[in-house]
C-alpha cells in the first residue's frame, strides 16, 4: 500500500473521534519537532485496562515511512480498533 493511502486511512479514522474500546493511540517522537524518529503505539482493550505499547523507529521521518505507515494501518485494522487517536506533534524524545 502506498505511503498516501494509508495516511489518508489513517487520518479518517482519526476523525471519527471516540467510538468506544478497543482504542488504539499513535504519538511521535523525534530529537526535533521537524523529524518524528519513533512511534508509539498503545492499545486498551477496554476502558479501565493497562494499556499494551509497541515502538516503532526509523532512521528518517517516521511520519513519511511508508513502511511504519502502513504496519501502522494495518495494526489498526488487526485490533479491530473503534477508535484511534492521534497525539498531535513530535514530543521530544528524553
Amino acid at each position: 500500500m502506498n505511503l498516501d493511502k494509508s495516511t489518508k486511512r489513517i487520518a479518517k479514522r482519526v476523525k471519527k473521534g471516540f467510538q468506544g474500546y478497543p482504542q488504539i493511540s499513535l504519538a511521535y517522537f523525534g530529537e526535533s519537532v521537524e523529524c518524528a524518529t519513533e512511534v508509539v503505539v498503545s492499545f486498551i482493550l477496554e476502558e479501565g485496562a493497562a494499556a499494551q505499547e509497541q515502538k516503532f523507529s526509523s532512521k528518517g521521518d517516521a511520519r513519511t515511512d511508508e513502511t511504519i505507515q502502513t504496519t501502522l494501518l494495518k495494526v489498526i485494522e488487526r485490533a479491530d480498533a473503534k477508535t484511534v487517536i492521534a497525539v498531535s506533534g513530535v514530543s521530544s524524545i528524553t
